[in-house]
């Protein structure tokens, strides 16, 4: 279990015997990356381009060097961010397809419907990849209900997949920006038509060729993964995407600035297909990949420029992290692997999205809070399904006993305090449908590939797949890389890590 938390600003008060903080209401802002490895800023370690405005947060916080998000793909770490729970306790919370309906079902507890009982407005901006609509999914010219607004954000405005899936429109709390009625927007999977263009019978025409995979629908010279036709008055360029978010999100913010609010800024810069705006285009020599991350930087610097500009920097807690690690050939032939160099997008660890390595949950993980926060480094542990119960415990909410089931109140070591512990175990998990995971408690890291697989071991490949032994045990402050398997060694520890794991996930709680 987490330890308690101790109060930094007040006397404890007692919520179903639990000691919490009195209530701070900060406003907070939760900046994720998307597919950013450890390595991939440079107070990190990147040393082939810089992140300024990242490197300022980490320079003003805490810069935790044992931060995790739960899952090494994005739909299920997003899930797991925003309920506190795991995502392998829930089905199809894998990858999620275009016309998924909602992964987060209505009733169900998020971090966003828990704030806003203690007075928080709330906004998700960016990415979105949790579906929309109910059981048949979305109607995409229609109310797209169930959706965000449903579990407890007050507004919304999405990428309502992930861009290498179709389609490419905006949608704006429950409906799709911009559609014309007359042009109506259709997706499925399979081709509507035998002359519908794809990246197979037209790949001539790509400005951005596919290596694998993403080569059906054709959208501003990029095949997508999936079918969709009309809906042309409500499509976007790739290349203007951080710009809106960036923009929606400022305009919100301002919208909002009494506060308390709630702000969930979720970028795709680093995701497949990756096409920064012209201005960003070869900023660096690495090729899109990097010039998309000194993108998001400057994402990252715009948004603190609004807190500043309008004096409520010191009101808010940020929080900087990332939905899983990194991966070069994601179905794009985009340099990313060509120009990559001497960079090591997870920094020191082994694999990266897809994996269950250290690599693929281990990112970027910073807090910031001018003011409250005192700069330093934290090698404590702590997850972005943890957000729920922190910041719960930091405002007062409660949390009903049914909901963020694996979520640990580490407010004291988010903000940085003198002795506080971050939490004692985390489960990795990859995108669910390999059922693989790993177990960290303290320097020990289990491994459990019940797939007798592993994806994307070696970064710096092509994407591949690698047959693995089920288990597999790392001594981390030896051994960080995983490369030492000592489960036949160490037997009493391989056991007993074993059956925690075990225990875990069929408990069907850890909280």
């Amino acid at each position: 279990m987490s330890p308690s938390c101790t109060s930094a600003f007040s006397i404890l008060i007692f919520l179903a015997g639990i000691p919490v903080l009195s209530a701070e209401k900060p406003n907070v802002i939760v900046i994720m990356a998307d597919d950013m490895g450890y390595g991939d800023v440079s107070a990190y370690g990147a040393d082939t381009f810089r992140t300024p405005h990242i490197d300022q947060l980490a320079a003003e916080g805490q810069m935790f060097t044992s931060g995790y998000c739960s899952a090494s793909t994005c739909t299920p770490t997003r899930y797991s961010f925003l309920t506190g729970t795991y995502a392998f306790r829930h089905p199809n919370t894998g990858i999620a397809p275009p016309n998924s309906p909602a992964v987060v079902k209505p009733g169900t507890e998020t971090i966003a419907s828990i704030l806003s009982t203690v007075g928080y407005k709330t906004a998700v901006i960016g990415k979105w990849h949790l579906g929309l609509g109910g059981p048949d999914g979305p109607d995409w010219n229609g109310e797209l209900k169930p959706g965000p607004r449903e579990i407890g954000f007050d507004y919304n405005f999405l990428l309502p997949t992930t861009n290498d899936r179709v389609p490419q429109v905006y949608v704006e709390n429950s409906r799709v920006l911009n559609l014309d009625q007359n042009d109506p927007l259709w997706v499925g999977d399979e081709k509507p038509s035998p002359d519908h263009p794809t990246g197979i019978t037209h790949r001539d025409t790509l400005k951005m060729d596919w290596s694998h995979g993403h080569n059906s629908t054709i959208h501003n010279g990029i095949s997508r993964i999936g079918f969709y036709t009309g809906g042309h008055a409500a499509r976007f360029r790739d290349e203007d995407l951080a710009d809106e978010w960036v923009k929606q999100s400022n305009n919100w913010i301002e919208d909002n600035k009494d506060g308390p609010f709630f702000l969930f800024f979720a970028s795709h810069d680093l995701h497949v297909p990756r096409i920064p705006h012209e201005r960003f285009q070869g900023v660096t020599s690495l090729g899109y990949r990097a010039d998309s991350i000194v993108q998001f930087d400057w994402c990252v610097g715009e948004l603190m420029k609004t807190l500043d500009r309008i004096g409520i920097a010191e009101d808010t807690l940020v929080v900087f992290c990332s939905d899983n690690g990194p991966v070069m050939d994601d179905g794009y032939e985009d340099l990313a692997l060509e120009n990559l160099g001497s960079h090591r997008a997870a920094g020191p660890y082994t694999g990266g999205k897809y994996s269950i390595y250290e690599g693929g949950t281990r990112t970027p993980f910073i807090t910031r809070w001018k003011g409250k926060i005192k700069p330093g480094v934290s090698d404590e542990m702590v997850s972005t399904i943890d957000l729920v119960a922190s910041l719960a415990a930091l405002t007062g909410a409660k949390i009903p006993d049914d909901a963020a089931l694996d979520s640990y109140n580490v407010i004291d070591a988010l903000l940085g305090k003198s002795g506080a512990e971050g939490r004692d175990h985390l489960v990795q998990q990859d995108n669910g449908r390999g059922n693989n995971y790993g177990l960290r408690v303290g320097d020990w890291k289990l491994q459990r590939h019940d797939s007798k697989t592993a994806r994307n071991v070696v970064v710096e490949t092509k994407l591949a797949s690698t047959k693995v032994n089920q288990y597999r045990l790392y001594d981390l402050s030896k051994d960080p890389e995983e490369k030492n398997d000592l489960y036949q060694k160490r037997p009493r520890i391989a056991k007993r890590l074993t059956e925690q794991l075990a225990e875990i996930i069929d408990s069907g709680r850890s909280r």
